[in-house]
């Protein structure tokens, strides 16, 4: 491991050519209450933007320039100015942050080009872990949580030894509203309805936050709902080894997408620097999908073959999070805050698959002069939907689903000594977490055993008479199946053949793929901050200790054998920031860490299925001997603030990390696996396995600028945008120089607006390079291609209670488009169409 003097002398000789960048959107709202205040000076009847929004991201501007660490920060106000519904959105407006979708909507967040699984996350300083489908990644799901119960989200781009080290290159802080920022009784929200431009679905959205405190006790209660039905254009495909396809997918994906938010909170304040809070919040995801899909079998120039697949399936994400907290404060510059929180994250998914094949085909031939767009043509005969075989059908009643209970105590103690303040503190967590990764293991044939119990179920009579909305070219035509119905008739006939045992629902999930974890961490710090007239230094060391306890089962091909590890580990982790104010505009930072990202449950589960009849043998599962990944990063930053508003900067950062996770089949090497007498130690395992040193490494750069050199109304018009340029890449036993999945070279977002006269308007763009891909069930070997997404945001004030609003997003139809080798051959291409809502904000 590299020592970190090491890693200073490193970051010193970075310091004088990078630099780490302000939140854009934090930097342009001060800009607009300066220009607010300008207005009101100059005309007393004037309407201008003013109130909460301007001056909270005022003080967000002041927080960030005044941070100890590298920070860029969104104030949650400033959300309601763009087309965003959730945290994930509102978080790619900021610099080197990209956002992984899932059907056009914002799921995960990548700092710095990343992979996900690098990012943390915490909700008011409480470490959150993410549950997805299948424990695939502990990467964090924002599209459980709406962006509208939330005061601040912090991106620590550096870490202090106060913060989780479970961060390769940075934990994200949201922050949840306080009663006590505001005095007496306030109620906001908005109401706001609109269309899909693919398919003419409904979004409908509306929030509403009261709040009342005095002087000593205050309270807030909120909720948020937001809903969108949807259509997916998707075509994927596979190809030879020579580059023609073997397979055309052509498919449509019916969707009705919903987030609910629930949150409270009291706070009790007997006197100053005395304080204990109560809070709660909900948060869930909600997606019924229905799945319209026909895949064609292609040898040579012709169409071979032909299966339909269909389902109405469910996935649900849901947060429950309760913390009970407090914190003194001395005038002698002693404080202490303490809090408690439980949390338990849930998703599932439940997708009754079913598939029939077509018991024959017309003559047909396709074109792919568009290799996008793949087009049918029949040369004789007729095509139909409903020649798929009754007594073939088959249904794969595919399940996951994965629940993390966690409790978590932190303390943090401080005190300040002249320009000396020492600090301490501790965390615990204790968390259960209990899965299985998407098991797709069980047939049921449906067909045959429905027609035994005199129950007959044909496939074909659920083809209706609606056409697809669809706006890529198709060449045959297509009708909706009534999903619905299936799904309803369905779930009756397994009822009945569970009654004839023809059917056995604990053969959905084989013991193989579940797992049962129980990790413990119990963390401690200290930390020193010095300040020196224009210098300011935090250092500090993190000490953790992780226990994890992994239980599952593995199949040897005739029975389940339970097996289990237990393993614990204590590291170091230090920390250094230095921010120094070179002069009142000019502030430079350098920062050195070392951090870790530990592994997802479901890659390193216990359960595993064993062949002993192969040489060598195999076993195909999880990989419980998997280590975490262990980075030494070091950053450095010049800010300039320009005079009245606005700011210049250039931001620099490399990580140096080991461990890197990744796919592949490695000798087994222990004696885990050796029960009933057989050596299993030369086995092949296939799951995830540790690389070996891997770098990652950029430059960000951000222009912020209201253009109030203008004379009058063309004042109000401004820019802001950001540029990151990035580059990395890991190595292998037997590969070198291999990109990281996720990892975008270049990431953009530029916006052009007017703020004036009450008149708030946006047009922004963001754009990202093609990718590694690391979701979707692609594989490695397959790439995103790059794209933008053009947003427009107008807003009015009418006064200084209510605000008119239109959002126009995704207004260049972007196509989403995933490719093997070159984008001559993409492997999937999907499109949603763009999205128009329209509404009020009010606040009193």
């Amino acid at each position: 491991m590299t020592p970190i003097s090491s890693t200073f002398m490193r970051s010193s000789a970075l310091v004088g050519a990078t630099a780490a960048f302000m939140s854009f959107g934090s930097a342009a709202f001060a800009a607009d209450a300066a220009d607010a205040a300008d207005d009101a000076a100059d005309d007393g009847n004037a309407i201008v933007v003013t109130g909460t929004i301007l001056a909270s991201q005022q003080a967000s501007v002041e927080a960030k320039r005044k941070a100890d660490n590298l920070t860029d920060i969104a104030a949650a106000d400033s959300v309601g100015r763009f087309p965003d519904q959730n945290a994930a959105a509102a978080l790619a407006r900021l610099p080197a942050v990209a956002v992984q979708r899932d059907q056009g909507q914002e799921r995960y967040i990548q700092v710095r080009g990343a992979p996900n699984r690098w990012t943390s996350v915490s909700i008011d300083g409480i470490p959150m872990v993410g549950v997805d489908e299948g424990g695939d990644t502990r990467a964090y799901r924002f599209d459980a949580i709406p962006a509208v119960i939330l005061s601040e989200m912090v991106i620590n781009k550096s870490l202090t030894s106060n913060l989780q080290a479970d961060a390769v290159v940075a934990t994200i802080d949201l922050k949840t509203y306080s009663p006590m920022q505001k005095k007496g009784l306030h109620v906001s929200g908005d109401l706001g309805y609109g269309k899909m431009d693919l398919g003419g679905g409904e979004q409908r959205q509306g929030s509403l936050r009261l709040s009342w405190s005095n002087d000593t006790f205050g309270f807030v209660l909120g909720g948020s709902h937001y809903r969108r039905k949807q259509l997916t254009d998707n075509r994927e495909a596979s190809y030879a080894d020579d580059g023609t396809p073997t397979n055309f997918s052509i498919r449509q994906y019916r969707l009705e997408r919903w987030n609910n938010g629930l949150f409270g909170g009291v706070e009790y304040e007997p006197e100053a620097g005395k304080r204990i809070y109560a809070k709660a919040i909900f948060s869930e995801f909600n997606d019924n999908e229905q799945r319209n899909q026909y895949d064609f079998t292609i040898k040579g120039d012709t169409v071979a073959a032909m299966r339909g697949s269909f389902n109405f399936g469910e996935y649900r994400n849901r947060n429950y999070i309760g913390t009970i907290g407090g914190d003194y404060a001395t005038d002698d510059g002693l404080t202490a805050s303490v809090k408690l929180n439980y949390t338990r994250t849930e998703n599932t998914s439940y997708l009754p698959l079913v598939m029939a094949a077509s018991t024959g085909l017309p003559d047909m031939s396709y074109d792919i002069s568009n290799p996008n767009f793949p087009v049918f043509t029949v040369n004789s005969g007729t095509f139909s939907q409903t020649s798929l075989s009754i007594p073939g059908t088959i249904l794969i009643p595919a399940k996951q689903k994965t629940v993390s209970d966690s409790y978590t105590a932190k303390l943090d103690v401080s005190k300040e000594m002249g320009n000396v303040t020492l600090s301490a503190g501790g965390l615990y967590a204790d968390r259960d977490i209990t899965g299985n990764n998407f098991s797709f293991s069980n047939f049921v044939y449906l067909g045959a055993y429905a027609a035994a119990i005199g129950q007959p179920f044909n496939v074909n009579s659920y083809v209706t008479d609606k056409a697809w909305d669809s706006d890529y070219p198709l060449g045959l035509t297509f009708n909706y199946i009534d999903n619905v119905g299936m799904r309803r008739d369905v779930d009756n006939l397994l009822s009945a053949l569970e009654g004839y045992g023809l059917y056995n629902p604990d053969k959905d999930v084989p013991a193989t793929d579940l797992y049962f974890q129980k990790e413990k961490t119990l963390a401690g710090y200290v930390m020193a901050k010095v300040e020196s007239g224009p210098l300011t230094a935090i250092g500090g060391l993190r000490v953790e200790n992780y226990v994890l306890d992994n239980a599952g089962s593995v199949y040897d091909g005739a029975s389940y054998i339970p097996l289990s590890m237990h393993s614990s580990r204590t590291d170091l982790f230090p920390s250094l920031n230095i921010r120094y104010e070179a002069t009142d505009n000019l502030v430079l930072r350098l920062a050195d860490q070392r951090g870790v990202s530990r592994p997802a449950y479901g890659a390193m589960r216990v359960g595993a299925s064993i062949n002993d009849t192969t040489s060598p043998g195999t076993i195909s599962g999880g990989n419980p001997f998997l280590k975490p990944e262990y980075t030494w990063g070091t950053d450095a930053s010049i800010e300039y603030y320009l005079p009245g508003n606005g700011m210049i900067s250039v931001a620099g950062f490399y990580r140096w990390v080991d461990n890197v996770l990744y796919q592949s089949q490695q000798t087994v090497n222990s004696d885990f696996y050796d029960f009933g007498g057989v050596d299993r130690s030369g086995y092949r395992l296939s799951g995830m396995f540790n690389g070996e040193s891997g770098k990652l490494y950029g430059v960000e750069f951000n222009v912020l600028k209201q253009f109030d050199f203008l004379p009058g109304a063309l004042s109000g018009f401004g820019f802001q945008g950001n540029l990151t340029l990035l580059d990395g890449s890991f190595d292998t036993p037997a590969q070198k120089n291999i990109a990281f999945q996720g990892m975008s070279k270049t990431i953009t977002n530029a916006s052009l607006f007017y703020e004036k006269y009450g008149v708030s308007a946006r047009v922004s763009y963001q754009w990202r390079s093609h990718w590694l891909d690391t979701l979707g069930g692609l594989g490695s070997g397959e790439y995103r291609k790059g794209y933008g997404n053009l947003d427009v945001s107008l807003r009015y004030s009418v006064n200084e209670n209510l605000t008119l609003f239109a959002d126009l997003a995704n207004l260049t139809n972007e196509t989403y488009i995933a490719y093997e080798g070159t984008t001559a051959t993409p492997t999937e291409v999907e499109r949603i169409g763009s999205r128009y809502m329209f509404g009020v904000r009010f606040t009193y």
